[in-house]
């Protein structure tokens, strides 16, 4: 035992107890550590776009978590970071860089960008754009990007058919159509709805990239009074159709004709009287036809004016329904606060809990509580709503960007989410000061006569039915009907520094008396848009 003590104090002891703790630091290193909960990345729109010819895109872009990229390069560009679509670097945009085939058509919004955020306009979409895009942030210590689709679409001209002549005991038909993408698809139908195989059909594309279609088709007698040529686009799942309707006076009998070109055979003078009887025939025919079409003109003209008539006293039916129906729901006002932990750092909102801005200076890393939306610069109301009706108003003033609605109380509170009720969303918005708009479960663009200043909602928790109306003019602007979940919340968004001259805050009204309408700022300010919104192309915002 003393000699064991002894060789524990002698001096090869030294050299061991080194190389344990190099071997026990060394394992250690090459533990896999935990992956950084801060870890800034790029986030794109997603996975795919769908864009219109003719028609723009956007390609929004953001840092998460938040952070400042002002100082930061950022590039949009193609399959390859060396495909520039638009440059932005030390501060201004190099036109200069930009691949041929998309200059003079981007715009750049850099209005968010001390937020991370920046988006990108391509307008003129053509064919040529489709395939994949991607945007990258770099500086001296950061370096990302985000890749994803796009797709483009091109709904062609209304068909147009014409009568070639007789053929094969029938009459020919030929459909055109121009300005189609991808390549699309035309379908014959009879007057009972069943496919007519076509004689011929003809697809090509030109020097755009659009595809023009031609396609024929014989009908004999009998059997299709009414013929439609039809042409679908297989991606927006749209079609456009023609009709036309044949008497069977056009079309030729299978044995008298038969007989005659026999009797051709045998007696020409015959043939030749023959003809000329035939000649006859049709030309009074046709003028007897041609009379019978204008006096068929007149009646669909008239139809027309009655239908036209009643589509008008229809909408002032709806209008005054719409009316009725904000007028129903104000009885059902309730008091709403906003719940200041459910707010993005980069909203304030006031002492009152009634109004929620931007903030002027930029918020710290760690300025968000547990409860507060990490990515979307929303706050939610303190109160929740599972049974019952209740409505309340908002005052949006002229701001051109933002949403209201309703949502789960217990949705996510961190990562960005979409919009729509599949997610537990359930809001309007507005984008770029004039598109009002839905996400149910796609982009539903809506048309709203005069811009409201101010916005009531009304939810019905037991019949399913969220409501919004146009306070400004007492009108219905959208009804989502669904079934929800769990309890809800008031869900505000104002889209912080959304760059209009009139950057107000989202303020919650205090509500009339029953039966009171309380006037607009310049309520004499109504005018109808002077634009068609979008098609559907947006969903993340």
């Amino acid at each position: 035992m003393m000699e064991s003590a002894d060789s524990l104090d002698s001096p090869q002891r030294v050299p061991l107890l080194s190389r344990l703790f190099f071997l026990t630091h060394f394992l250690l290193l090459l533990q896999p550590g935990e992956p950084n909960s801060e870890e800034v990345r790029v986030v794109g729109p997603g996975e795919s776009i769908l864009a219109v010819v003719g028609e723009e895109v956007e390609f929004p872009c953001h840092l998460s978590p938040y952070q400042d990229a002002g100082d930061m390069e950022i590039l949009w560009f193609r399959s390859q970071a060396s495909d520039v679509v638009h440059l932005y670097q030390e501060g201004q945009e190099l036109p200069g860089r930009q691949m041929a085939q998309f200059q003079n058509r981007t715009q750049f919004f850099k209005d968010d960008i001390v937020d991370g955020s920046v988006a990108l306009l391509l307008q003129g979409i053509v064919p040529a754009d489709q395939g994949p895009y991607g945007c990258r942030f770099l500086s001296s210590n950061f370096s990302g990007e985000a890749i994803w689709d796009l797709e483009v679409a091109g709904l062609g001209s209304d068909p147009h058919i014409s009568l070639e002549g007789f053929k094969e005991g029938g009459i020919q038909l030929r459909c055109r159509s121009s300005g189609w993408y991808p390549k699309p698809q035309a379908q014959w139908r009879d007057h009972r709805g069943q496919c007519l195989p076509p004689e011929t059909e003809a697809i090509v594309q030109d020097t755009w990239g659009l595809f023009n279609l031609e396609t024929s088709v014989v009908v004999q007698g009998g059997t299709h009074r009414n013929v439609s040529c039809s042409i679908q686009n297989t991606l927006l799942i749209e079609k456009k159709e023609f009709m036309v309707q044949i008497a069977d006076v056009f079309l030729p009998g299978p044995s008298p004709w038969k007989g005659a070109l026999l009797g051709t055979l045998v007696a020409l003078p015959l043939l030749l009287a023959l003809l000329a009887a035939l000649s006859l025939f049709f030309v009074r025919k046709h003028r007897r036809s041609r009379e019978k079409l204008r006096k068929q003109a007149e009646k669909d003209k008239g139809k027309l004016r009655a239908e036209l008539e009643k589509l008008q006293t229809e909408l002032d039916w709806r209008r005054a329904e719409g009316q009725a129906e904000w007028r129903a729901a104000q009885q059902y006002a309730v008091d709403v606060t906003l719940d200041p932990a459910s707010a993005h750092p980069s909203l304030q909102v006031s002492e009152d809990g009634r109004s929620v801005s931007s903030r002027a200076a930029a918020p710290g890393p760690a300025a968000g509580g547990p409860q507060s939306f990490s990515e979307q610069t929303c706050v939610l109301s303190r109160e929740r709503f599972s049974a019952g009706r209740h409505y309340w108003e908002v005052h949006v003033g002229r701001r051109s960007r933002w949403f209201l609605g309703a949502c789960l109380a217990a949705v996510p509170r961190a990562g960005a989410a979409r919009l729509s009720p599949a997610s537990g969303y359930w809001v309007l918005g507005l984008w770029n000061g004039c598109e009002y708009f839905v996400l149910d479960p796609h982009r539903v663009a809506l048309r709203v006569r005069v811009p409201p200043r101010r916005v009531g909602v009304f939810l019905d928790c037991d019949a399913g039915r969220l409501a919004f109306f146009n306070v400004s003019d007492g009108s219905h602007i959208f009804t989502f009907t669904d079934t929800f979940s769990g309890a809800l919340c008031a869900y505000f968004r104002p889209r912080a520094h959304d760059g209009s001259a009139h950057p107000d805050p989202l303020t919650i009204c205090p509500l009339p008396a029953r039966g009171t309408r309380v006037p607009e700022e310049n309520d004499s300010d109504t005018w109808l848009q002077p634009y068609e919104p979008s098609d559907p192309a947006w969903g993340l915002w």
